[in-house]
Order: structure tokens, then sequence, then C-alpha cells
């Protein structure tokens, strides 16, 4: 017998994944995922939470640790105009909020026209959820931008948490999932998890190298982003065990009993 293709679509012959049904055709689960998700989103929200604190609280280390970092690529960002000029515009077109948004909707679109319409519904929630989650973030905490004399970007509203920093992470994070779901393997999965992590990674830099964002405004963002991540596949995860132990029990209920001989 030869070996299952790595390389195969989900559903299809010689695929690691056995096919599926419209509406579960990404189903996978059970009470260990469900587990490990929940653990993951406490220790993010834990560490997004202490780093609030800190932030907040204006931590003398950590407000020192910021200007070094900062002050130090803004001297570049001056020195070096076609390097910003690259950065912006990575950071305004390629990896702005708007783009990973719309790349959030294109997503579940198309799960919701191929039938997976609670996992789409979950998609747009945790996109919802990691907006509002954001700006209400911004509004409490209040933290100013970094402020120079010879800026060389602008941006509006309070620093903390980073929004692209935080987008790029949530919608890179839940595009990441899925494909772990659908049991995308091989080369597909290794590049998109190798441009999740340069489009995290570098939007973070951007914003950092422009002197629009702290180093740990972007620290917050990550957090935030991937906890709601984590947050969104648990309580999937949980939502989707119910539902089969429900229909479990439901079938085993109308089961006949057979009339015997």
């Amino acid at each position: 017998m030869s070996s299952p293709d790595p390389h195969a679509s989900p559903g299809h012959p010689g695929s690691p994944c056995p096919p599926r049904a419209p509406d579960s055709v990404m189903d996978g689960g059970g009470s260990g995922r469900t587990g490990a998700a929940a653990l993951t989103g406490s220790v993010l929200l834990a560490a997004a939470g202490l780093l609030t604190v800190l932030v907040t609280t204006a931590w003398e280390p950590l407000l020192a640790f910021d200007r070094s970092v900062t002050e130090a690529l803004h001297r570049s960002a001056v020195s070096e105009p076609v390097a910003t000029r690259a950065n912006r515009i990575m950071t305004d077109w390629v990896w702005d909020p708007w783009t990973m948004r719309l790349l959030a909707a294109a997503v579940t679109v198309w799960l919701w026209r191929r039938g997976d319409r609670l996992l789409a519904v979950w998609v747009a929630g945790a996109s919802a959820l990691g907006a509002a989650l954001q700006q209400s973030l911004k509004a409490l905490v209040g933290r100013e931008r970094p402020q120079w004399p010879d800026p060389v970007d602008t941006a509006h509203y309070a620093a903390f948490p980073s929004g692209h920093a935080m987008t790029a992470a949530l919608t890179c994070g839940l595009v990441l999932w899925l494909l772990h779901r659908a049991c995308v393997g091989g080369r597909g999965r290794v590049w998109a998890v190798a441009l999740a992590v340069v489009s995290v990674a570098g939007v973070g830099f951007t914003r950092v190298y422009l002197g629009v964002h702290w180093p740990t405004d972007v620290l917050g963002g990550w957090l935030l982003g991937a906890a709601v991540v984590a947050v969104a596949a648990a309580s999937y995860e949980r939502r989707l065990l119910a539902r089969r132990t429900k229909e479990a029990a439901d079938g085993r209920a109308v089961a006949p009993t057979g009339t015997g001989g």
C-alpha cells in the first residue's frame, strides 16, 4: 500500500485527512484540542494583562527599553530615506490593518460559500472582537506615541496596543488555525507559516522603525492578537464538541432497537 501524499489537498485521494461533507469540511477537534487552545489563550491574556499594567503604571525599566530601541531605529530611519520609504509602503499597503481585514473577510465569505457557516461566523466574530478590543484598550490606556522633532511618518489615536501588530497577528493566526484544521501539510503549510511570521514580525518592525510606536506597543498587539485567536479556537472546538455530543445522543435515542427473531 502506498503512503499518503503529504502535498495532496484535504478531502481528496492521497490526502492524510479523510473527506468531509459540507458544514463539517474543516471539522476536527476533541477535548484535547479545546483544552490546549484554552490554556494557550489564558497564558497569552495573562501576559498581555501584565504588560498593560506595566505600561499603564509607567514602569521605568520598560520605558527605558522602549526609548533606547525607538531612538536607535529613528536615527536609522532619518539617515536612510530609501529604507524608510520601503517601510512606509509595507506598513501602509501590504500590512495595513484594512488589508488584513479584507483578507479575513475573504476567508469568511469563502467558508460561508463552501458550507462551513459556523466556522465563517467564528472567523468574522473573532475579527470583530479583536478590532473592538484594540480600540477599547487604546482609549483606556491612552498612551502617547513617540514624539520627534524630525518625524518620518505620522499616525493617529493612542499608541497601546499597536493596531497594525494586533490585526496582523490576529488575521495570520486565524488563517494558520484554519489551515491546521484542514490538515494542510507539506510545502503549503511551510509557506503559509513563513509568510505569516514574516508579516507579523515585519509589520511590528515597521511601526517602531517609522517612529510611530514603542516596542511594547507592538508586543502588546502581538500578544492580544494571538490571544483572540486562541480564545476563538477554544470556543469553536467546545461548541463543535457540544454539537457532536448532542447529535450522538439524539442518534442513540432514535436508533431502532430491533424486532427480534
